[in-house]
């Protein structure tokens, strides 16, 4: 297929899920106010409420990489988005925290796939050596949808009802789902319908698949646990911002997300022609990501805005690992290797959205309902304590090597 082609038929309809999967998962930050004034929701109520989505995605993911790798992304992806349109208009006629729960989970359900099928088909029509930059762009688009969850959807709220603003969004599902339909390509399945469980073990013990898991898994859950809700709530509590500012803040934090993105892609392309392998990138990455959130744990208050925003810049070095796995595992395995990597990773991030939420009502609000900033603080010290062990694995595996190596030719 030509480079237009591809940009037409494959990349865009998919970028198109992924935009919608992101805009969704993340719009809560903004409509947190106003979601909580409907369900009277405490902390706790509203980390579960939006960590669902999370929860959803996990659960989708071993059957979803199955059925992408067998049937193609074409085939999974048009059902699968209908359902998220379901339960998006199903949230947006929920009257109680129940009903928008269950309504939260279908349309964590039907978005699962909207990622690992961008990933498939870009993994099947582009060149390996163009897949850090390619992947890089699909993380953008997904970077332009939560900034529309952002500012837009603030600027949408001063017009229109929130419930309306998800009807919107469930009709756009369904044009998704009418693009992917009509234009996508499908690419040749999979011939060996019986090493399901088999191609699952092969993922699961390739030594770069846990590698990349064992460094990047748990910043990457705390990167989607904490900019999809509790980034507006920090600001809202701690920085006392209003709705507005924090709509803008989060607004030019999600896109640094696109521009971190694309920086993300091309700097490993660059490294890859030094003979800088893209692990080492995604370890300098990962530390400076944990430095960023050392500097929340501290109380950096006048500094507040920039953190908004380095978090979700720095946070974005997360995604590298999706092309790290893609470009080391076989055509037939990447979808149960993405839907491998998703399921750690949304399931972690349902325990950081839910447990930050946690951890903070361990504190009283006051009169107008804040929170303290002793209460982040304290939530983000044990995110910090949670991502230390990885990067010193990693550290001390890199070392023994190169330690061997000294000794060898001392001797």
């Amino acid at each position: 297929m030509s480079g237009m082609a591809v940009l037409c038929l494959v990349f865009l309809p998919y970028a198109l899920g992924h935009y919608l999967s992101c805009l969704l998962r993340t719009v809560n930050a903004v409509l947190a106010p106003q979601l909580v004034g409907a369900a009277a929701l405490t902390p706790g109520d509203l980390g579960l409420l939006t960590s669902a989505y999370f929860l959803a995605f996990a659960v989708a993911q071993l059957p979803v990489g199955i059925a992408l790798d067998r049937y193609g992304p074409r085939r999974v992806q048009f059902p699968m988005l209908l359902l998220a349109a379901l339960g998006t208009v199903g949230f947006a006629v929920g009257s109680g925290f129940t009903q928008m729960l269950c309504a939260r989970l279908v349309m964590g359900l039907g978005l699962a796939g909207c990622f690992m099928g961008a990933v498939k088909a870009i993994s099947t029509w582009v060149a390996p050596a163009r897949l850090p930059s390619v992947q890089g762009y699909l993380i953008a688009a997904g970077g332009l949808g939560a900034a529309t969850s952002t500012l837009p959807v603030q600027v949408f709220l001063k017009h229109v009802d929130w419930r309306w603003l998800f009807v919107v969004l469930a009709l756009c599902c369904v044009v998704a789902a009418v693009l992917v339909l009509i234009l996508a390509p499908t690419p040749q399945a999979a011939p060996n319908k019986k090493s399901d469980g088999a191609g699952l073990g092969n993922v699961l013990k390739h030594p770069v698949f846990r590698e990349t898991a064992g460094l990047v898994l748990v910043p990457h859950m705390v990167f989607f646990g904490i900019q999809g809700l509790w980034i507006g709530r920090w600001l809202t509590d701690v920085g006392r911002f209003s709705e507005q500012g924090v709509a803008w803040l989060l607004y030019l934090g999600m896109g640094a997300v696109i521009v971190g993105a694309i920086a993300v892609g091309k700097v490993t392309e660059w490294a890859a022609r030094r003979g800088i392998d893209a692990i080492t990138v995604a370890c300098l990455g990962v530390l400076l990501f944990v430095v960023v959130q050392w500097a929340f744990v501290m109380g950096w208050q006048p500094g507040m805005p920039v953190l908004a925003v380095l978090f979700t810049l720095v946070g974005t070095i997360t995604g590298i690992e999706y092309t790290i796995v893609a470009q080391a595992m076989p055509p037939a395995l990447t979808g149960r290797a993405s839907t491998c990597l998703n399921l750690l990773i949304f399931t972690g991030a349902f325990a950081v959205q839910a447990g930050f939420g946690l951890v903070v009502s361990l504190w009283q609000p006051d009169a107008a309902q804040h929170y303290p900033a002793a209460a982040y603080q304290a939530a983000f010290f044990v995110l910090v304590l949670l991502q230390l062990p990885g990067i010193g694995w990693f550290v001390w595996r890199r070392r023994r090597p190169l330690a061997a190596n000294t000794v060898e030719s001392l001797i």
